[in-house]
């Protein structure tokens, strides 16, 4: 009796108003620290069994225990953490559907997925059934924008993908991008007053360039040309959460160069992703700031897992590193071609992460640096938590009047 009292206990508080059903979620850190100590408080992992949406995932239990999420989509604005919590998208304003999977780059017709991204007011972008879309050009975002493929599948595959060019508060969320080619040497709109001419893209999956207030959520990511999420040239305040990245060389640069000195106030929070098969290099590699990299499930590598160069503080905290059987391929750190004598004074921290079959982090720096406060943004979970945090990164298949 005393047990079902205090699962029921346990129940009422995870789904109370404060965290559910309010317009307006607590800091996103408190979140972080309330809920994930309420569900691993309990007896056993059988107990978890009783609860609707306990999760131990912040970003996931905001939002996915509502039922109702179709007709409260503009509440995942409030359910971001790290970083990149600040990043609103669309919230407040009108929801725009997406009925056609046809690119026009200069004159996009209504109803595509261009015609509503570079519109200036702030909208929510959702999809009204299953499509592929193949863009012509780089599809060229406009602030204040959320892309929400919940609901059905969405992919933006084999041509140009995504970029995010000196705009703000973007969330793209629950879309696969893979297969992204080069673009360019073209006419791109913008916005609705605005195209320009566009010299070759990389190839990006996501492209972040001087961008601010960005969350990448839930998305699976692969096989692109160049990286599948880059972010540089002044790029801040970023979330990458929650996503399944595969097949892919240099999965994730953050800053641009050794000497791309506006990178030095780069803050990037990396948490709950899952590194898959088929990866070989970047999960990141970092230049000069700020890096997070918590409670991520690392399956495969080639080279390396996470990289670096140019001083970047790098902060490991409870993730679960599981090396290739390769023998020269168990360290999870790199310092791009830096002496020892330069990166040995980088703060590099490993903090209770997952050294499985034989992998090794390589530390240096001072281990108590204040630089470490200035890189974390959320409470690590213990790394024996990533299996159950992780289970769902990527696209979710999501229905209309049930749990997400």
């Amino acid at each position: 009796m005393a047990l079902h009292l205090s699962l029921l206990l346990l129940l009422l508080s995870l789904i109370s108003p404060t965290i559910i059903h309010s317009s307006h979620v607590q800091d996103p850190e408190l979140i972080v620290q309330e809920v994930q100590e309420k569900i691993y408080n309990a007896t056993t992992r059988r107990n978890l069994g009783y609860l609707s949406c306990g999760t131990g995932n912040p970003i996931d239990d905001c939002w996915r225990c509502d039922s109702k999420w179709a007709k409260n989509r503009q509440r995942l604005a409030d359910c971001a953490i790290g970083f990149g919590k600040g990043a609103i998208g669309g919230k407040n304003g009108k929801i725009y559907v997406v009925t056609n999977t046809k690119d026009d780059p200069v004159n996009p017709k209504p109803g595509s997925l261009r015609y509503g991204v570079i519109q200036d007011e702030p909208l929510w972008i959702i999809f009204e059934r299953d499509m592929v879309i193949k863009l012509k050009e780089e599809l060229m975002l406009n602030s204040f924008k959320t892309i929400d493929g919940r609901g059905a599948s969405v992919h933006i595959a084999g041509g140009p993908c995504i970029t995010i060019q000196y705009v703000t508060n973007i969330i793209v969320h629950g879309i696969n991008v893979h297969d992204c080619k080069r673009g360019g040497n073209a006419n791109v709109r913008d916005s609705p007053s605005h195209y320009g001419w566009r010299t070759i893209s990389d190839g990006d999956g996501i492209s972040i360039f001087g961008g601010s207030h960005i969350w990448v959520d839930h998305c699976s990511l692969s096989s692109c040309t160049d990286g599948l999420i880059d972010a540089i040239h002044g790029s801040t305040a970023i979330t990458i959460s929650n996503n399944y990245m595969t097949h892919h060389n240099k999965v994730m640069l953050l800053g641009h160069s050794d000497s791309e000195t506006r990178d030095k106030n780069m803050q990037v929070t990396i948490a709950f992703n899952h590194f898959g098969e088929g990866l070989v290099q970047r999960m990141p590699r970092c230049r000069h700031g700020y890096f997070h990299v918590v409670n991520n499930d690392y399956t495969h590598w080639e080279m390396y897992a996470i990289g670096g160069s140019a001083d970047p503080t790098i902060n490991s905290q409870g993730n679960r590193f599981l090396a290739p059987n390769d023998p020269n391929n168990k360290e999870v750190t790199k310092r791009e071609e830096w002496p020892q004598s330069a990166w040995k004074k980088w703060n590099w921290r490993s903090q209770g992460d997952l050294l499985l079959n034989g992998a090794f982090f390589t530390t240096s720096g001072a281990a108590a640096s204040s630089s470490y406060a200035r890189a974390s943004s959320l409470s690590a979970r213990p790394s024996s938590y990533v299996g159950s945090i992780t289970v769902n990164a990527g696209t979710l298949s999501c229905k209309q009047g049930s749990h997400c």
